[in-house]
């Protein structure tokens, strides 16, 4: 009996240490992911300083000055950089604030939806319709309505980033297991803690995806808002209007490749805490 326990013990022991194994190697910062993405930055600046300087004649080479150009005009000039800088902060501002909104006003319509069919059917056709709605159509209407200001930027960046959230979150919610339904209903679990301690917990890696994808529409939202809400602290979609108009092409590539990487960065945070989840919900099911 001792013995037949042993084996058993160890056959567990076995199949499980690759499994955790793997989802280590997984989660590591392995060579490959730092170097590859550095490879082909190399590439991309390489082709851009050739196709600038070789491809392009010098009387037209303001339409796409070379990366060292950039550089020197857009990031190293304090004046441009603090300008740029202070218009990208209030931009990541409204982005930041219209995500928060998104996040909270998706995460209840989901959970709303997911505990009555009824309610699924009444709410998501117009989630759908609100994705679909013409961004550029309606920002002005906005403008007319609750005026210029930081109020119907943040309105703007909501609209465009509340239907990722609510579809993944619905997602997860809708995807737990017919058989850990079944043992809560089996324990006479209530519809709270079912919702609490099985249906959120699950969705969450779901909802994280949702929330990734919503960052970057978040910031897009807010750039666009900035090129019709010209009132209040101007924004980075602005100040790329005022350097088109200018052919100031140096500032202007500036400012777009510093609003990616804010975007970027939202992205990678997101991505962290899916990775920590991720974890975290690998070692709930391993016990």
């Amino acid at each position: 009996m001792t013995t037949v326990a042993a084996d058993t013990a160890a056959t567990v022991t076995t199949r499980t240490e690759p499994k955790t194994a793997a989802r280590t190697r997984r989660f590591r910062a392995t060579p490959v992911r730092i170097v590859a993405p550095v490879v082909v930055f190399v590439l991309v600046m390489g082709g851009w300083y050739f196709a600038s300087h070789y491809l392009i004649a010098e009387e037209s080479r303001f339409l796409l000055p070379g990366p060292d150009e950039v550089i020197t005009e857009g990031l190293l000039d304090s004046a441009v950089r603090a300008e740029i800088l202070s218009a990208l902060g209030s931009t990541v501002l409204v982005a930041l604030s219209g995500l928060l909104i998104a996040m909270a006003l998706g995460v209840g319509f989901a959970v709303v939806m997911s505990q009555a069919r009824w309610a699924e059917y009444s709410l998501y056709p117009y989630a759908v319709i609100l994705q679909t709605i013409p961004i550029l159509a309606v920002v002005p209407l906005f403008g007319f309505w609750f005026g210029y200001e930081f109020g119907s930027r943040v309105i703007v960046c909501v609209m465009v980033s509340l239907f990722p959230v609510v579809t993944n979150t619905l997602f997860g919610l809708k995807s737990v297991a017919p058989a850990e339904h079944d043992l809560f209903t089996l324990h006479g679990a209530t519809r709270l803690q079912r919702l609490l301690k099985l249906q959120l917990p699950t969705a969450l890696p779901a909802m994280i995806s949702g929330f990734k994808i919503s960052g970057g529409m978040a910031i897009i939202g807010s750039i666009v808002a900035d090129f019709f809400f010209r009132q209040g602290e101007p924004g980075i979609g602005r100040m790329i209007d005022v350097y088109r108009q200018r052919l100031a092409t140096e500032e202007l590539l500036t400012a777009l490749l510093l609003s990616s990487l804010a975007g970027l960065i939202l992205f990678w945070v997101f991505d962290f805490l899916a990775v920590r989840v991720e974890q975290a919900h690998g070692r709930r099911r391993g016990h």
